[in-house]
């Protein structure tokens, strides 16, 4: 299926809001208190023009999506980026040729496409930034063997996730580089 056929077939903002049953609360909040900077928003109207459009592969469990979708949409409003969601665990089709390392299926992905469906950029599952930070903390876990490996992976994820809901710096940083995969 070609890529304009999968940017029709994605949920608009709203309806994926409202199909929510996991991290809702939360992706809405970084989305209402998260601004870009002046500067990010004159860069972002010049692009307005060329129409752009972007489909995010996503799934409300994740919580890498939590971060990045909200910022996204900030960032399409900004340059007029008309978004659509499709859903990775219904759509492997698509997922599948956006693999991240070849291999994995993580997600978000955005695929910036123009008017006619040709792919413009990809950007996803994180920002560099915010994989070295994951990368640091899982390299301090004990052995996946070890007795208390999933309770010290868990209490990671949990602090990951408090910083992506709170660190604003880190929603700044997650901006700057969506924007590299389409300026």
């Amino acid at each position: 299926m070609e890529l304009n056929s999968w940017f029709q077939k994605g949920l608009t903002k709203d309806q994926y809001i409202d199909a929510m049953t996991r991290n809702k609360e939360e992706m809405v909040s970084i989305y209402e208190r998260f601004e870009l900077k002046e500067e990010d928003k004159r860069k972002l109207e010049a692009m307005q023009s060329k129409k752009l459009r972007a489909i995010v592969l996503t799934e409300d469990w994740c919580g890498d999506a939590m971060l990045n979708n909200p910022v996204l949409l900030r960032v399409a409003e900004a340059a007029n980026i008309e978004v659509r969601f499709v859903l990775r665990d219904q759509n492997l089709e698509l997922m599948d040729r956006y693999l991240t390392n070849g291999t994995s299926r993580a997600i978000p992905i955005f695929i910036f496409i123009d008017q006619e469906g040709n792919e413009v950029g990809v950007w996803g599952p994180r920002a560099p930034e915010m994989q070295a930070l994951v990368e640091k903390g899982r390299a301090e876990l004990p052995d996946k063997e070890a007795p208390d490996f999933q309770e010290k992976q868990m209490a990671l994820y949990k602090r990951l996730g408090t910083s992506y809901q709170t660190d604003s710096s880190i929603w700044k940083t997650v901006a700057n580089s969506i924007m590299t995969a389409f300026l």
